[in-house]
């Protein structure tokens, strides 16, 4: 203590939080979390207990940070040749391997117990995300099918609450699940663009890297207009009232306003157009789905 004042806490105690915070870039679970309430509420038509949907939310959280934690660190080769992401924690030594290495196992540890105290279901089914976070990195490499294997791990967020709270996995669920599949696929292709001339450099795969700019908007616009249409299936198989639907529209005029905004010829506002919107998306969508269960 010195003039009555307490000692400042080690620098470690504020640094390594941050650190590993924008590791698994924290703020980026809006994308999937909302989207795995709107499984949970439509699974039981309602509002679910308290209990549910505090272990749920954890299971989300532990699940997305190992997700982004295995990722960064398979990744931090590729990382550190690509100018763009050359600044990541691990690639400028921020960060160390086993350090990473130690916050994917408490992100594991995290993910498992929210896991067992939730249904039956999922206490099962916990490998399959799992295997999909460790493969994802590695299919980058390989084919540019990556985007569908990504959209389809994070579609597991709204497969995952509903089996989570009933045990179940009715076809309503699987059309849900894919939507937010196609949704994030279809988003992930137009992010590639940005590593478009790196990825082809370093024989990376890419569906702008494969077959173009033009043919990566196409495939997204095609992707997100069957989110729309899944959604459109889910809620008719479902009780759905009229903020449900309200909430489907609100989705296809934000998706329609997020590709007006960029093109082949001009991608300049890619940021705005998708970093921005997605998250808005997202909990857009779940207010309705939550204004329609309290209604």
């Amino acid at each position: 203590m010195t003039n009555g004042s307490p000692t400042a806490p080690p620098p470690a105690l504020l640094r390594y939080p941050k650190l590993f915070a924008s590791l698994v870039k924290f703020e980026h679970t809006l994308f999937a979390l909302p989207f795995a309430y709107v499984g949970a509420f439509l699974a039981v038509g309602g509002v679910p207990s308290a209990h549910d949907l505090v272990w749920v939310t954890v299971a989300m959280v532990g699940a997305r940070s190992l997700a982004l934690a295995l990722n960064r660190l398979i990744d931090a080769g590729v990382d550190a040749r690509n100018p763009r992401t050359a600044a990541r924690e691990l690639p400028r030594g921020a960060l160390l391997p086993w350090q990473v290495v130690g916050f994917s196992a408490a992100a594991l540890a995290v993910f498992l117990v929210a896991v067992y105290q939730l249904a039956p279901i999922v206490r099962w089914l916990w490998p399959i995300p799992v295997v999909g976070f460790v493969v994802y990195p590695y299919l980058k490499r390989a084919t540019w099918l990556c985007h569908l294997w990504l959209g389809a791990v994070d579609g597991l967020a709204p497969l995952g609450a509903w089996a989570a709270i009933t045990n179940e996995l009715p076809w309503q669920a699987w059309l849900l699940g894919g939507a937010v599949a196609l949704w994030v696929a279809g988003f992930d292709i137009l992010y590639a663009l940005f590593d478009l001339q790196v990825d082809r450099a370093q024989g990376l795969h890419s569906l702008p890297a494969r077959f173009g700019v033009r043919a990566a908007f196409a495939a997204s616009r095609l992707f997100h207009a069957a989110t729309v249409v899944l959604l459109v299936g889910a809620g008719l198989g479902l009780p759905a009232g009229a903020l449900y639907w309200v909430g489907v529209a609100a989705v296809a005029l934000l998706l329609g306003y997020e590709h007006a905004l960029v093109s082949p010829r001009d991608w300049t506002r890619l940021n705005t157009a998708f970093f921005a919107m997605n998250g808005v998306i997202s909990v857009v969508f779940f207010a309705f789905v939550l204004g329609d269960a309290l209604a």
